[in-house]
C-alpha cells in the first residue's frame, strides 16, 4: 500500500465515523478544506464515490460502506499489533476502550478499576456509556459489556458479574392510593416511568416470566428518561412505577424508600459479560484487565457437623 493511500484511508475513516467533516477535522487537527480535498483525491483514484454530503450530515455510499467495514477491521488489527509491541515494555501500558451500560459501568467496571488501576499507572481506560448493541469492531472499542444473551456470535465472552434480576418498584406514597399490581398486564393501568433506548429510539418493554410463560408489557406515563438515576429519582418522588435491575433498587427497597411488586414475575437471568473479537490480539494491559474483571463464584462455607 502506498503511503499516500494509507493516509487518505485514515482521513476517510475519521469522516465516515464522525459523519461530519467538521468533527473529523477537529479530531485530526486539520482544516475541513484539506479533508475534502483528500476525500476527492481518494475517490478519483478509486473511480467511485465514497461519501454523500448534505447540509446536515455525511453518509457512506454503498462502496463507501464496504470500504469502511473492510478497512476498519484491518486498521483495528494494526492498532492491536502496535499495542502488543508496546506491551513488551517492562511495565504494562496502553489505552483500553470499553462500551457498557450505565449500570454495568457503575456496579461492575468501576469497583474493579478502583482496585486495578493504582497497580498499573501506565494503563488508561475509557468507558463510553451506551445502551445499544454497539459494533465494537467498527467503533474501535477493545471490548463491550452486556448480558450474555445479547453478545453477538463469534465473540469471546467472559463472565464478570453474578446473575441479575429485574425489579418493578414505586414509592410508598404512590401505593398509598393504589393496590399493588398482581400480574404484569395490570401495569397498563398504572403510571410508569419509561427508559428510551438511544440506539433503537424505542421505549424499552418491561419483560416478565413465570412458570415458563413470558410476558412483555409496554407501559405508559408522563416521564421518559435515558438514565437509571433519573428513573430512580422520579420513582422516589412518587411519579410512578419504574423497572430497573434489582441491584440498582436494592438500597431503596431495604430503606423503605421504594416498594417492590411483581417479584415472582422477575426470575434471575445471566449477569454481565465482557466480550471482544476472537481474532483480537491481546495486549498485556488488556489481558490483565480481563483477569481483574473475571467473575469468580464466592467460596461456599462448609459447616462442620
Amino acid at each position: 500500500m502506498q503511503r499516500e493511500t494509507a493516509s487518505d484511508l485514515v482521513v476517510f475513516l475519521a469522516v465516515a465515523r464522525a459523519q461530519s467533516f467538521t468533527r473529523a477535522a477537529a479530531q485530526l487537527g486539520v482544516s475541513q478544506s484539506a479533508l475534502s480535498q483528500t476525500i476527492r483525491s481518494l475517490e478519483t483514484r478509486l473511480g467511485v464515490r465514497l461519501l454523500t454530503r448534505t447540509t446536515r450530515r455525511v453518509a457512506q455510499t454503498e462502496a463507501g460502506e464496504r470500504l469502511l467495514q473492510t478497512v476498519s477491521a484491518h486498521f483495528a488489527d494494526v492498532d492491536a499489533e502496535l499495542e502488543a509491541v508496546t506491551a513488551l515494555r517492562e511495565k504494562p501500558a496502553g489505552t483500553i476502550r470499553l462500551t457498557a451500560t450505565e449500570n454495568a459501568a457503575t456496579s461492575v467496571l468501576w469497583p474493579a478499576l478502583e482496585r486495578f488501576l493504582p497497580a498499573y499507572p501506565d494503563i488508561k481506560v475509557e468507558i463510553v456509556i451506551d445502551y445499544g448493541l454497539t459494533d465494537i469492531v467498527g467503533e474501535r472499542f477493545d471490548a463491550g459489556v452486556r448480558p450474555s444473551e445479547t453478545v453477538a456470535a463469534g465473540m469471546i465472552s467472559v463472565r464478570i458479574a453474578p446473575d441479575m434480576r429485574m425489579a418493578v418498584v414505586g414509592s410508598p406514597a404512590y401505593f398509598a392510593q393504589r393496590k399493588p399490581p398482581k400480574v404484569p398486564q395490570d401495569l397498563t393501568a398504572y403510571t410508569c416511568i419509561n427508559l428510551r433506548l438511544p440506539t433503537h429510539g424505542g421505549l424499552y418493554p418491561w419483560e416478565f416470566e413465570k412458570a415458563g410463560r413470558e410476558v412483555n408489557v409496554r407501559v405508559d406515563g408522563q416521564l421518559i428518561f435515558g438514565t437509571a438515576d433519573l428513573m430512580l429519582t422520579a420513582a422516589r418522588a412518587g411519579f410512578g412505577l419504574t423497572y430497573l435491575t434489582e441491584q440498582q433498587c436494592q438500597a431503596d427497597i431495604e430503606s423503605g424508600r421504594l416498594v417492590r411488586v411483581l417479584a415472582d414475575w422477575c426470575p434471575p437471568f445471566s449477569g454481565y459479560h465482557l466480550y471482544y473479537p476472537s481474532r483480537r490480539q491481546q495486549t498485556q494491559a488488556f489481558a490483565l484487565l480481563v483477569e481483574a474483571l473475571r467473575y469468580r463464584e464466592p467460596a461456599k462455607v462448609v459447616q462442620n457437623s
